[in-house]
């Protein structure tokens, strides 16, 4: 006997046509336990990653990582040229003038901070990515007009597609849609 085989979906998503619904619905999904989740809609909404309970992202601390390196690199590459290997007295000045490097340490921190930044963004947001399962969803092409939508994805520790399904529906969404990948 063949054992029936679930099919495979990329998740769920749930559709609103309010943005407090919306928020409401996003902190009922928090409160339940699940973790891979994300809201869509046609205007940013800042409180939606609080009511999902993500806050910060990394890219402030990668951010922070570049110019901290941008800023030792140029420090160290000053020193090491005008201290160590090409030391040149000038006028009896002291061969370790660090005032001097602040033009370069500057403009070195902020280029790779920039750098980072720029790539950092685009490696998180794991871009360029054409396609995306939530396009096979009709109903989607809405959330770039006036729909508000939640999605749970599967490889959440909690979803069961049914149990999953049956919380989203009682939360009184436009509608409830399995997103196949």
């Amino acid at each position: 006997m063949d054992k029936a085989v679930e099919p495979k979906i990329f998740g769920l998503i749930a559709e609103f046509t309010t943005v407090e619904t919306l928020l409401e619905a996003a902190k009922k999904v928090r409160d339940a336990g699940y973790k891979n989740t994300d809201t869509y809609s046609p205007f940013p909404v800042e409180e939606a990653l609080d009511c999902l309970g993500q806050h910060h992202s990394r890219i402030a601390w990668l951010i922070l990582l570049g110019g901290i390196t941008g800023l030792a690199s140029a420090f160290g590459l000053q020193f090491f040229v005008a201290v160590i290997d090409y030391p040149i007295n000038v006028g009896g000045r002291p061969l370790f003038s660090w005032p001097m490097y602040f033009p370069i340490m500057f403009e070195l921190t902020v280029l790779l901070s920039v750098f980072t930044a720029v790539f950092g963004m685009i490696g998180l947001n794991r871009l360029p990515q054409p396609y995306h399962p939530l396009f096979n969803v009709p109903e989607f092409a809405r959330a770039s007009k006036d729909s508000f939508f939640i999605g749970i994805e599967s490889t959440d520790p909690k979803f069961d597609l049914a149990g999953t399904k049956s919380f989203l529906q009682s939360l009184h969404p436009r509608g409830v849609h399995e997103v196949q990948p």
